[in-house]
Parts: structure tokens; sequence; C-alpha cells
């Protein structure tokens, strides 16, 4: 997919977040929550702009 680890993390984080949000919420919700999580965790991570100590970081 081309993500380093901590995007892939970050991912199936919010894959799961969301599937268990479909199924008590329905998708509308399920994707407001992947638009939401998906926005703050890569904020949290990339907030300094800096680059990851090496290409599987």
């Amino acid at each position: 997919m081309g993500l380093s680890n901590r995007q892939y993390e970050i991912l199936l984080d919010v894959v799961d977040a969301a599937r268990a949000e479909k199924r008590r919420e329905g998708a509308q919700a399920a994707g407001e929550l992947i638009d939401r999580t998906a926005r703050e965790r890569c904020e949290e991570r990339y907030r300094n702009g800096n680059p990851t100590e090496g290409p599987w970081s």
C-alpha cells in the first residue's frame, strides 16, 4: 500500500473502530468516525512535519 508501519497501524485501528461503529450506529456514523479519527491520528503523529527515521518507521 505504500504506507509506513505507523501509517499502517493508524489504518488498522481506524478500520477496526469503524467496523464496530457501523454495527452499533450504521454506515454514516462509521464514515464520520473514519474521517475524524484518521485526521486526528495523522495530525498527532505528523504535527511536527519531520520525516520518520527510516522507510519503515
